[in-house]
């Protein structure tokens, strides 16, 4: 499949602010879960399997740019995708998650982590980048990785936690111990994003899909100065970087704070509420993805509040609060993408 239609740059456009003709749109875990087509591929493979083989990966990261016409990819993978280079065995356990039999517990187990050398250790995402930007698509491909709280969460806890109570543990009583590991942990989110540039990626997202379980106060203490330092280091790569967590709207000014463009909102903070906080950067949201399960004149009246909030400025790009979940209908997700194109279309074709 080689390019055969313009570069569509309008999701770029917004991330900078920049006047575009409809509002951009894409969905997180939008490669894979609720299509059929990967379903069919998860009966013969792992996902550590598929992002291994990089026409397979590539196949997955294109297919929903394709079939919902969103106006980016975002690369198949897993934010556990690094860590066995560095030296942590992690399963993904299907109804389960990541899941690490040898949990950090101590300032050795720290100390023990190695280095990512990423054209060695994973040269097949590096592949898969360049296949799917030399050759396949015509929207950009965003690229992403765990931020360290987030990494350090599954490496401490063994797997998925609802409270975090080991994590924080490690964090109050070993305030040493702890920010080792978030260095770490920086040093390989810096070196992995690096090495994604450069294979062709256009933007990337820093996930921190756990760090709402800490308060303002603990996150300006334990996780915004690594957090400022990678965002500082990675400017430099001159390509738009993302900020997201669940449940976090409480670390939205701090986020904003950071030198990144774009501020990922959940469903739990209305675009609104994060203009009137002072959040003057391009803001990425909000649809709380159950609501894909509603009847459609419902999906439709949520999503128009969205734009309608999101289009007082040019810094807006459609997005749910959360994954695509298995349950989602694809013929859903490609309905509510027309309906943000055509809608916002209208809006700002009637505004100029």
């Amino acid at each position: 499949m080689g390019k055969t239609k313009a570069f569509n740059d309008t999701f770029l456009k917004a991330c900078k602010g920049e006047k575009t003709d409809h509002v951009p749109v894409w969905y997180m875990r939008q490669a894979g879960r609720s299509q059929p087509e990967y379903r069919a591929l998860k009966e013969k493979y792992g996902l550590f399997e598929i992002t291994h083989q990089p026409e397979l990966c590539a196949y997955v990261t294109r297919l929903p740019v394709e079939q919902y016409g969103v106006d980016a990819a975002i690369l198949y993978k897993d934010i556990m995708t690094p860590l066995p280079a560095i030296g942590v065995d992690v399963e993904i356990k299907n109804g389960i998650g990541p899941v690490i039999d040898s949990p950090i517990r101590t300032k050795a187990d720290i100390e023990r982590l190695g280095e990512l050398h990423p054209e060695e250790d994973l040269p097949y995402v590096l592949d898969t980048i360049q296949l799917l930007t030399k050759e396949q698509l015509n929207v950009p491909l965003i690229g992403f990785a765990g931020a360290p709280f987030t990494m350090a969460s599954y490496m401490i806890e063994g797997g998925p936690s609802k409270n975090y109570h080991k994590t924080k543990a490690l964090m109050y009583s070993e305030p040493e111990a702890w920010m080792l590991l978030m260095n770490k942990l920086a040093d390989m989110t810096i070196t992995y994003i690096r090495a994604q540039v450069k294979a062709g990626i256009s933007a990337f997202q820093i996930f921190d899909s756990w760090v709402g379980a800490l308060n303002a106060a603990d996150y300006r203490t334990f996780i915004k100065p690594v957090m400022q330092r990678i965002f500082t280091e990675l400017k430099s790569e001159n390509v738009p970087m993302i900020m997201y967590g669940v449940g976090a709207s409480h670390l939205a000014k701090d986020w904003h704070d950071l030198p990144l463009d774009v501020v990922g909102l959940d469903w739990r903070m209305s675009v609104d509420e994060a203009r009137k906080e002072g959040l003057t950067k391009t803001l990425q949201g909000n649809l709380d993805p159950t609501i894909l399960l509603a009847p459609w004149n419902v999906i439709e009246e949520r999503a128009k509040d969205i734009l309608d909030q999101g289009m007082k400025s040019d810094h807006f790009i459609f997005n749910l609060g959360h994954g695509v979940f298995p349950d989602v209908s694809p013929d859903t997700l490609k309905r509510l993408t027309d309906f943000i194109h055509d809608y916002s279309a209208k809006h700002k074709k009637s505004s100029i």
